[in-house]
């Protein structure tokens, strides 16, 4: 045999060699850790997560998979998932950004007083919206999808709250820091901390100031006794911006077929969706706590319209900052509007 046909078979080989090693790394399945903060029993994990996972799941033919690990089962705290997944310790999270308070502002537009009405139309329009102007506080993480909870309203353990002058006093807590400006702007005191029934039960605040869905997971539906909300169809007193985000590196590093799912699954419609999802799990949260025969109390209009009044200022406080930061506050919180209707 010549050198030369020696050399060719030799070249053919390596090539073969080269070309099933590719076609092996593309069949291969990729495992994707997912991290979030809530129990297994919650909305965002039975509803939201694992859904998402097995559309996924299904649409790769097998190839891509998630190990889901809820309240912080890989350690760490709430206010760190971002960082977790933005640096690579899990490769999807499930958080708020604003939990670590002033890093994400531009989008803290949605956790304004009396901003979100709709919160399947908010999700929606909140993706719009962050898109155009708050890619950069994202630099690192590849957004999935973002959404808002069904609104938060004032649940207490032994006074009822009805109007504006029984806020004073009371110790509420609260996820966010314009859910902390709006509980000042009523009179209440904030207090930050883990989600935790123990210390509603053992007097160390007051209440909170969370969404209905999220109730029963956290047993707030048994050692919280009033619950205030406003009529259906108003404004939400206060909501939350939910991210689920994916590492960039670990996007990019997909093959193109697998980063099609991923896209597939991304973006404004599965931002609705699950704005919607958190919606309709409201009336189970609600119930939860009909059954132990708690005592609910709708606000009057005129009631309502004296707390949108004074918490107008926190709205006002927002779009100074962002003006003092170099952006254009108004044109940001009228877009921010408009994203809600």
């Amino acid at each position: 045999m010549s050198k030369r046909l020696k050399r060719t078979l030799a070249m053919l080989t390596l090539g073969s060699a080269g070309i099933f090693a590719a076609s092996g790394a593309l069949g291969q399945t990729v495992i994707l850790k997912v991290h979030h903060f809530l129990p297994p029993g919650s909305t965002a994990h039975k509803n939201f997560i694992v859904p998402w996972y097995d559309k996924v799941s299904k649409d790769s033919g097998g190839k891509l998979k998630c190990q889901i690990y809820p309240a912080m089962q890989l350690g760490g705290s709430p206010p760190q998932l971002y960082d977790q997944v933005k640096d690579g310790v899990v490769d999807l999270a499930w958080t708020v950004p604003s939990f670590q308070a002033g890093r994400f502002p531009v989008v803290e537009a949605f956790e304004l007083p009396f901003m979100v009405r709709d919160s399947e139309r908010a999700s929606r329009g909140l993706w719009h919206y962050a898109m155009k102007n708050a890619a950069v506080e994202f630099k690192g993480v590849k957004p999935i999808l973002l959404h808002v909870h069904d609104g938060s309203l004032v649940h207490t353990a032994k006074k009822q709250v009805k109007t504006l002058e029984d806020f004073k006093g009371l110790k509420l807590r609260v996820p966010t820091r314009q859910g902390s400006k709006t509980l000042v702007a009523l009179g209440a005191m904030p207090v930050f901390m883990p989600q935790t029934a123990d210390a509603i039960s053992k007097g160390v605040i007051d209440g909170v100031l969370l969404p209905w869905e999220v109730i029963p997971s956290v047993k707030f539906d048994e050692v919280t006794k009033f619950h205030t909300d406003a009529e259906a169809g108003e404004a939400q007193m206060s909501n939350s911006v939910f991210l689920f985000g994916m590492n960039q590196e670990k996007y990019d590093a997909l093959p193109a077929e697998l980063k099609k799912v991923i896209d597939a699954h991304s973006g404004p419609d599965p931002s609705a969706w699950v704005g919607k999802v958190f919606v309709d799990d409201a009336l189970p949260g609600k119930k939860s706590a009909e059954i132990r025969k708690n005592t609910f109390y709708t606000l009057p209009t005129a009631e309502l319209r004296r707390w949108e009044k004074v918490t107008a200022s926190v709205s006002d406080e927002w779009v100074r900052e962002m003006s003092a930061k170099g952006l254009d506050g108004k044109r940001l919180l009228e877009e921010a509007k408009a994203a809600c209707r």
